[in-house]
């Protein structure tokens, strides 16, 4: 129980175990208890709540050394299309020459293993393409700006990297494609045959003992890279695991005179170059004009609204009469709850998050904190896991504990003109596109505060 309320609740305990205010979407509603014999001690209505709510695009989501390429495309009837490119380095896992002098090139292939815990977002029915092309451009890292002037950086940004509105010249003639069916649970492996030409040359390269061949940093400087470039027809997305391999295979006459093959292997050294360009089209949807200078209130949207990992979409919570509530003389808070119902569903083509967290944006709009666990150590994050509903039609739900906000709202103005972002947790937010959907009700999203108080006379 909070400390400041102790001395005065324990006689009345029981007498308010059913009060809850309940804050919606536009209004709170409470109890009233007003008894002669607890004269000192009451409960009183409130109906000065509002919530103000929009949807707010990230900027600067870096996608970098996530250990996961998302490559492909998938659309969402509600907001639209996302379509995820994965660019990356590789180099020699070991530099030695140690193909036998009678061995010949045979071909040059890319090994894609999909990530420990299976993943794709979209139309898996349908069969997917991935053309591979090689770089023609360095990739270089960025340090990220502000939008404007004297911002702050978001917080899930810790310095320069490569982010997942960057792109890179690439030659525009693939050097291999493969056609698949994306059943990621039962798929072991995705191997794309490449350009002969260009593994005989890394072939021929190796056996002279070519300098470009000797170390990373040579190599790098001769190839840039490769990219992973979905099909326009895809339906889907699909998750690779970043321990890749392109592999050099050759073949040569053992002692015996039986035929020996063997291969060199080309993997990602430099984790911190690999990453995802992510590209969005909500053409056609209530958030066609969404952008990251553009949020969108959800007056302007049917009272719609969104979360999604990948393009840093999340839902903007504020509450402007809270801290002049919580000022109020001889209040006592005993419980603060924010419930947010979704109407996205499991088990479908578009996975929901399994939790949600709180960003806590500055008056610029700019994420510069999270909400954090009351009863973790302090700077844990608070992941508010998923509820299903039930199958009478009940919305599943995501709930967050106030209480410690509410304090430091009420103590100090370290939260003045704040408000909350809704997002999917910091390590889904990069590496995946899950989705929520915010549930709605007589076009107003389906937001509440629950305050549970006592009030002092």
């Amino acid at each position: 129980m909070n400390p400041f309320i102790r001395r005065s609740i324990n006689f009345f305990a029981i007498s308010f175990l059913a009060f809850i205010v309940l804050v919606a979407c536009d209004k709170d509603m409470s109890v009233m208890l007003d008894n002669s014999a607890t004269s000192n001690v009451g409960v009183t209505l409130v109906d000065s709540f509002t919530v103000s709510t929009s949807t707010v695009k990230l900027t600067n989501i870096p996608t970098a050394g996530s250990g996961t390429l998302l490559v492909g495309k998938a659309m969402d009837p509600q907001s639209g299309t996302i379509k995820s490119t994965s660019y990356f380095r590789i180099g020699l896992s070991s530099t030695t020459n140690d193909i036998p002098e009678t061995a010949q090139f045979d071909s040059i292939t890319l090994v894609l293993k999909p990530t420990a815990a299976p993943y794709s977002f979209g139309d898996t029915t349908k069969t997917q393409k991935i053309a591979v092309h090689q770089l023609e451009k360095a990739l270089t890292i960025k340090t990220p700006t502000p939008l404007f002037p004297n911002q702050a950086l978001p917080i899930y940004v810790t310095g320069a990297t490569l982010f997942a509105d960057q792109t890179f010249d690439y030659n525009n003639t693939p050097i291999g494609t493969s056609s698949f069916r994306p059943h990621m649970r039962g798929m072991d492996s995705l191997r794309i045959r490449l350009n002969d030409a260009i593994g005989q040359d890394f072939f021929t390269r190796i056996k002279a003992g070519d300098i470009q061949m000797t170390s990373y940093e040579n190599f790098k400087e001769y190839f840039k890279g490769l990219v992973l470039v979905p099909d326009e027809e895809n339906t889907a997305v699909v998750a690779f695991n970043d321990t890749l391999e392109v592999r050099i295979n050759y073949n040569y006459p053992s002692p015996d005179g039986h035929k020996r093959t063997g291969f060199k292997t080309l993997s990602i050294m430099e984790p911190a170059f690999q990453y995802n360009n992510i590209v969005t089209d909500r053409t056609g949807t209530a958030f066609e004009e969404l952008s990251a200078t553009n949020e969108l209130r959800t007056t302007a949207t049917g009272g719609l609204t969104f979360v999604q990992a990948g393009s840093g979409v999340v839902a903007k919570i504020a509450f402007p009469s809270l801290k002049e509530f919580l000022q109020s003389e001889n209040i006592a808070i005993n419980k603060a709850e924010l419930v947010i119902e979704t109407s996205s569903k499991t088990n479908t083509m578009h996975p929901i998050p399994s939790n949600l967290m709180l960003f806590i944006a500055d008056q610029d709009g700019v994420p510069t904190s999270f909400l954090q666990n009351p009863y973790a150590q302090q700077g844990q994050i608070q992941q508010a896991p998923f509820l299903a509903g039930q199958e009478t039609g009940q919305n599943g739900t995501y709930t967050f504990n106030l209480m410690l906000f509410l304090q430091q709202l009420k103590s100090s103005n370290v939260y003045d003109n704040t408000s909350f972002y809704l997002s999917t947790t910091s390590s889904n937010l990069f590496t995946s596109f899950n989705t929520a959907t915010i549930a709605s009700e007589n076009s107003k999203p389906k937001i509440k505060l629950n305050i549970l108080y006592t009030k002092f006379r």
